[in-house]
């Protein structure tokens, strides 16, 4: 039997982990990796219009799946994308970043190749790239299955990219069969009973508990465990607006978002009065999420529960997986009151059909028209502050980016949740600033039938860098006047409803016609230059706060 070649078995191994689409550009360096993803019939090439756009709809994909896989070249193409990766490693999502490098023929030549700084060096851009993956290996037929095994692990037990270079020479060469298992990710069994005990003591002298499930839990496809573990707690459960609809909002558990001082008052007296908080996955206190660190939690009174350990007070328990954490979790019982809320109903839906769009009457329209079983993508910008504190559908998946924040990142996210999971309606809401940086990326989405529904606010330039910082008139926000409307059309998405709607009556128009849509829909919204959702007008207020200052 003849042997793999090393970038074969690469390809393979990255679809056994079920992985059925590879985002890339292709490069002379890299042709042995795309030649191997088309001759595989588990995977297909998903070519993207420039490096970034791919690690974006890669980030995507792994958030909806579980993993991704990225391809490029050596040094320009791998640094095109690093950003997009970078911000898959901030918020834990598996990117298998694989690169083709020149042949290690030339290399130990230390010919002058192109892509290069014309130095003969070959590792210095393996050294800036590795920093945006949890793992990496250079790969050659003798290392391959061992190393292949180790950087799977590394990326699973930390939920983060991992990075794989392979010279061209070494891709197409027979990999040296050896024996191999897949690691295993279990935890310590002496440091999982110590975890338990020190949780189970806690919870036991605790009169009022509070949990606060983290992003986490979706990257490593432990939601319902973490559900399971709530309920049998009987306590009330927040989430920060990372963890947007995480478990569903209509829970009887489920006591609002938490986002300090933007938080209702109910929900603001639990989460900070409660004798015990346990963060489950790990949640991200960062500037956006508490609204420019107004959040008032007295760290004693936490325990956290990470993907690989547990922190009680100063005692931490190493080498602890989540999922075994949640399951004893789940067996513990609370002395602490249940606790079930009263229901509340989101903002009516307001306006005459001939008034002028705003976004007090835009985002509760949102809320309608998104669904049961749809992705709702949500861009950096005034979306993220827009949506999130509004009650949505049971089974609605929500992808937001607030640790890493790179606008232009759901435009590109969008079209990898879409082809990742397929069965659900996915749906963008950005606005015309971050989408500019990416809208290139519609012409693939027509090209490959991801087929979702843009909604694109055009409100005359970057309302969210105008309302974080004191004067909002500078000549830097301003942005080049498209005609988004036609930009679908334009890039061949020629079966996609679009429109351009300034007002209710042809909002709610062009909604219904959008859901109707057997293709992808596009729906330009014109909105007003400074009028912002309440959050956002919010962290306008709280500039010193979020940025310290001046000095």
């Amino acid at each position: 039997m003849k042997a793999a070649t090393v970038i074969n078995y690469i390809v393979q191994r990255i679809a056994d982990e079920g992985v059925q689409h590879c985002f890339g550009v292709p490069g002379d360096y890299a042709f042995p990796v795309g030649d191997a993803v088309d001759s595989n019939p588990n995977i297909k090439w998903i070519g993207c219009s420039n490096e970034l756009n791919a690690a974006y709809a890669a980030d995507g994909y792994a958030r909806a799946r579980g993993a991704a896989m990225l391809s490029t070249t050596y040094a320009v193409g791998e640094l095109s994308a690093i950003n997009g990766v970078m911000g898959a490693k901030a918020e834990r999502s598996l990117v298998f970043h694989v690169v083709g490098m020149p042949s290690y023929q030339n290399q130990r030549l230390r010919k002058t190749m192109h892509h290069t700084l014309g130095d003969g060096i070959f590792d210095k851009f393996i050294d800036i790239s590795a920093q945006a993956a949890c793992s990496h290996a250079v790969i050659n037929p003798d290392n391959c299955m061992i190393e292949m095994e180790r950087v799977i692990a590394e990326a699973r037990r930390n939920s983060q990219p991992a990075y794989i270079v392979v010279p061209s020479d070494y891709a197409q060469a027979p990999v040296t069969p050896t024996e191999v298992r897949p690691l295993t990710l279990k935890s310590n069994e002496a440091s999982l009973k110590k975890a338990v005990a020190a949780i189970a003591e806690r919870i036991k002298n605790a009169k009022s508990i509070v949990a606060l499930p983290a992003f986490t839990l979706s990257r490593v496809g432990l939601r319902k465990e973490a559900r399971e573990a709530i309920e049998a707690l009987g306590c009330p459960f927040a989430t920060t607006s990372m963890e947007k609809s995480i478990i569903d909002e209509s829970h009887p558990q489920f006591v609002g978002m938490y986002s300090g001082a933007l938080s209702t008052k109910e929900t603001r007296e639990i989460v900070e009065g409660a004798e015990l908080v346990i963060d489950i996955g790990g949640v991200s206190f960062n500037d956006e999420t508490t609204m420019g660190f107004s959040t008032r939690l007295d760290p004693a009174r936490f325990i956290s529960i990470g993907l690989n350990d547990v922190r009680v007070g100063e005692q931490i328990f190493g080498n602890v997986r989540l999922a075994d954490t949640l399951a004893a979790l789940a067996k513990l019982k609370s002395v602490a009151p249940r606790y079930k809320r009263k229901p509340e109903d989101n903002p009516s839906i307001n306006g005459k059909p001939s008034d002028k769009i705003t976004m007090d009457a835009l985002y509760p329209r949102y809320a309608k028209f998104i669904r049961s079983g749809d992705n709702v993508v949500l861009e950096s910008g005034s979306s993220s502050f827009g949506v999130p504190p509004l009650t949505l559908p049971d089974d609605v998946q929500v992808h937001i980016q607030m640790l890493w924040g790179s606008i232009g990142w759901a435009t590109g996210a969008t079209f990898g949740i879409a082809l990742a999971d397929p069965k659900r309606k996915t749906i963008l809401i950005t606005g015309e600033g971050s989408h500019q940086l990416t809208a290139n990326e519609i012409g693939n989405m027509g090209r490959y039938s991801a087929n979702p529904i843009i909604l694109c606010l055009n409100n005359d330039g970057y309302m969210v860098e105008r309302a974080l910082e004191p004067n909002p008139d500078w000549s830097y926000n301003d942005l080049a006047k498209w005609r988004y409307a036609d930009v679908p059309h334009a890039l061949g998405c020629t079966d996609w409803f679009t429109a351009r709607v300034e007002t209710l009556g042809e909002l709610d128009a062009a909604l219904k016609a959008a859901r109707e849509s057997k293709s992808g829909a596009y729906i330009e919204v014109i909105g007003g230059r400074m009028d912002m959702p309440k959050g956002l007008a919010f962290a306008h207020t709280r500039l010193k706060e979020l940025y310290g200052e001046a000095i």
